[in-house]
């Protein structure tokens, strides 16, 4: 007898017509999967899929990236610039000359009224690169503001800090072919089934074949955490604990490697004197974790011929995430697991293109690693740039984080946010909300009108979005990989570039800054600026790119003259051929003291609050709550509650409840599970006034980062069911 689909009829996909496909690269998350984007007869997009030779995924798409057609003709798009007196008032269509001509006059009256700092420039980690470089030459070049940041702060600020702390210089040391070497993995607060799908993808199937441990550290008991051969639920923020206690026992143990330390780092014996204090007995009683399972691991790690760490917002966002960063550097280099084949610290990335903002968005200083400290930095771009470098600031700005905390005091006057939310991002949106009223001028460019922060701008420039542009990304293991367009923006909607050079246009007086109008210009210009640097891209131009599908930096010109084709995974940085960043070639070892400077759980607030992502969902949605078949999954928020937790409280499965922390309430969903602990709640951070309504914005001492996923608050049943589901639709209207 036969069972199953044998019997059925088989399995037909619809079809919708496609006649071109055309390339891109996807616009949500670090992964940096290769996609096609089907057209029709009538040019309109109506499928997506994998490439099938492209080595990040092979064909595969998550359930984002299959839809991601649906987002150029979604609800909510800007259609035309628009205006108005006050934020209160209707909005007026205007002209893009009007628009951009308000924009200047209104941000020089500001800047000569209260100073050039009184305008803040807040951008993203989602426009392409050649964008971001424009972005930063017009802001430092001619804008004159120092209070310049990206949201790429509330996601990658630590792991940035971090690096530079123990290397040198920012970027991510491995690749995602490390996977199919490594010998150990040791996962820290990363969520890769939900958060990077296609990443988890690429390590599943690298396990599958070796075998290899794999150790998740989370609170949660995450979907990856399910999967791990070790589950260390950590106590909340004692990150550096755990790192402490390991390599107590490495190098008790004599399981360091002793002569990679010799030859690559400074600062042992400090960071010896430290872990010294933390015996696994003493770290158990602050962490959470069994002092043999802390040994446990720390032999397997130690002894693994190559073992590998990665990390996304578990540890980053915290009040010591770049210590927690620099806590799994220290546990690389003392193991010697940085530059080989499966031994790498790497850096799981958060945003599409969050790595073209570190390198050229000039927002932590200049454009490829540059430093506005460095005053030989500073002629070299103002040389390039043709402006004086008298101009630019002596020392880097405001962070995002701490410039709406400025802005709330009314010494930053002015705002310019670009493809970013963060009326709904930001932690302690409430006080967010006070700060954005009281500016006397606020732009918002957005691809969406419809946007929680639009609610208080000023001037609305409508933008394209993602392949509607030409230009390229960076993914998190460094491969540049180029956008085609796919589709035209609607209306009078117009491409970030195009907007910021005729912004460019108002404040470049007598055109002494060149903006070239094409990206395909601008790399060759981002090009000849990368020359000998780190970040290295002279072989490289845009149709080299589309041929290999992404190629990782470094690649020189050298390389490509010499008929060294791109290799197409694997490129490592701090090989035995490429040494650290720091003068003498070697990198630090750091002893990290551990503080509690972060809101714990007491009587009045008795339960851990964590935030994080889910797998349908996009940030603050403002792109999957408008896709069918992402929003159906989790159209509304919800808090993961312990069932015994809820037996206590009485709440049942589907009521709704109301979380209260020392800054705001939020109201949510019940949905009752063991994957959080009794004393733990964790709420999904994509929905308007919920999750960050909750959080505290206590930030990371070096990276400025906050501190998302500690935060204390308390649960209220709530009698009335159905006025909680009122008040529910009505905080998630945006």
């Amino acid at each position: 007898m036969l069972f199953g689909r044998t019997q059925k009829n088989p399995i037909k996909l619809a079809d919708k017509g496609v006649v071109d496909w055309k390339y891109a690269v996807c616009g949500y998350c670090s992964t940096g999967c290769s996609i096609e984007v089907g057209l029709n007869a009538e040019g309109k997009p109506v499928a997506s899929r994998g490439v099938a030779d492209a080595d990040v995924n092979r064909g595969k798409l998550c359930l984002k990236g299959l839809a991601e057609h649906e987002i150029f003709d979604s609800a909510g798009r800007g259609l035309k610039p628009l205006v108005r007196k006050h934020w209160q008032d209707a909005w007026q269509a205007t002209d893009w000359d009007s628009a951009t001509t308000k924009m200047r006059d209104e941000f020089r009256r500001i800047q000569a009224q209260y100073g050039r700092d009184s305008v803040a420039v807040i951008s993203t980690g989602q426009l392409l690169t050649e964008e971001f470089y424009t972005l930063g030459k017009l802001t430092r070049g001619l804008l004159g503001t120092n209070n310049y940041d990206g949201n790429t702060t509330l996601c990658m600020a630590s792991a940035v800090s971090g690096y530079k702390r123990s290397f040198g210089s920012d970027g991510p040391p491995g690749s995602y072919e490390d996977f199919s070497h490594t010998d150990c993995l040791i996962a820290w607060g990363s969520n890769l089934p939900e958060q990077h799908p296609i990443i988890y993808y690429r390590l599943k199937d690298a396990q599958e074949k070796r075998r290899f441990p794999m150790i998740v550290v989370d609170p949660r008991v995450t979907m990856l955490a399910q999967m791990a051969d070790i589950h260390l639920p950590l106590t909340p923020g004692t990150d550096v604990v755990l790192q402490n206690a390991l390599m107590h026992v490495i190098f008790k143990e004599g399981l360091e490697d002793k002569r990679y330390i010799e030859a690559n780092c400074n600062g042992i014996d400090e960071l010896r004197a430290e872990v010294a204090k933390w015996d696994p007995t003493t770290a158990s009683k602050i962490c959470g974790i069994d002092e043999e399972t802390i040994r446990v691991v720390a032999r397997l790690f130690a002894r693994a011929p190559a073992a590998m760490q990665i990390w996304t917002m578990g540890i980053n966002q915290s009040t010591h995430g770049s210590d927690g960063v620099v806590g799994i550097n220290n546990l690389a280099l003392i193991t010697g697991n940085v530059g080989k084949p499966g031994g790498t610290p790497l850096s799981i990335t958060g945003q599409c293109n969050a790595m073209g903002t570190r390198e050229w968005s000039s927002a932590s200083g200049l454009p490829n690693h540059r430093f506005l400290e460095n005053a030989e930095h500073r002629e070299e771009i103002g040389k390039f740039w043709n402006v004086d470098p008298e101009f630019f600031p002596k020392q880097l700005g405001l962070k995002q984080t701490d410039i709406f905390k400025v802005m709330e005091t009314g010494k930053i006057k002015g705002l310019w946010i670009i493809a970013t939310n963060p009326m709904s991002s930001l932690p302690n949106t409430v006080r967010v909300r006070k700060a954005m009223e009281q500016l006397e001028f606020c732009v918002v460019q957005d691809c969406y009108q419809d946007t929680a922060s639009n609610e208080y701008a000023h001037l609305y420039l409508p933008a394209g979005t993602w392949a509607e542009k030409c230009g390229v990304m960076t993914n998190t293991e460094r491969r540049v990989n180029i956008v085609t367009p796919v589709a035209v923006p609607p209306g009078e909607a117009k491409p970030d570039l195009w907007i910021f050079n005729r912004v460019a246009e108002k404040f470049n007086e007598g055109g002494r800054v060149k903006f070239p109008e094409y990206a395909s210009d601008i790399f060759l210009e981002m090009r000849e600026l990368s020359k000998g640097r780190f970040c290295d891209i002279t072989g490289m131009d845009h149709e080299l790119l589309l041929k290999h599908r992404g190629v990782q930096w470094p690649y020189t010109a050298e390389q490509r003259a010499r008929g060294e084709e791109p290799l197409r995974g694997g490129k490592r940085l701090y090989t035995e051929d490429a040494t650290f960043r720091y003068p003498d070639g070697k990198a630090k070892l750091i002893p990290l003291p551990f503080v509690v400077n972060y809101e714990s759980p007491d009587e009045q607030y008795p339960y851990w609050l964590n935030t994080g992502r889910l797998v349908e969902h996009w940030h603050t949605r403002t792109k999957t709550g408008k896709v069918g078949n992402n929003n159906k999954f989790s159209p509304i928020p919800f808090v993961e509650l312990n069932p015994d937790t809820a037996a206590k409280l009485g709440i049942r499965r589907g009521e709704y409840v109301r979380l209260i922390s020392r800054r705001a309430d939020a109201v949510v969903m019940a949905e009752l599970t063991q994957r959080v602990a009794p004393d733990a709640l964790f709420v999904p951070f994509h929905f308007h006034d919920c999750a960050n309504r909750l959080t505290i914005a206590l930030l990371d001492p070096y990276s400025r980062q906050p501190a998302f996923k500690q935060a204390a608050v308390r649960i209220e049943k709530i009698a009335d069911q159905r006025e909680a589901a009122l008040l529910s639709k009505e905080m998630r209207q945006f």
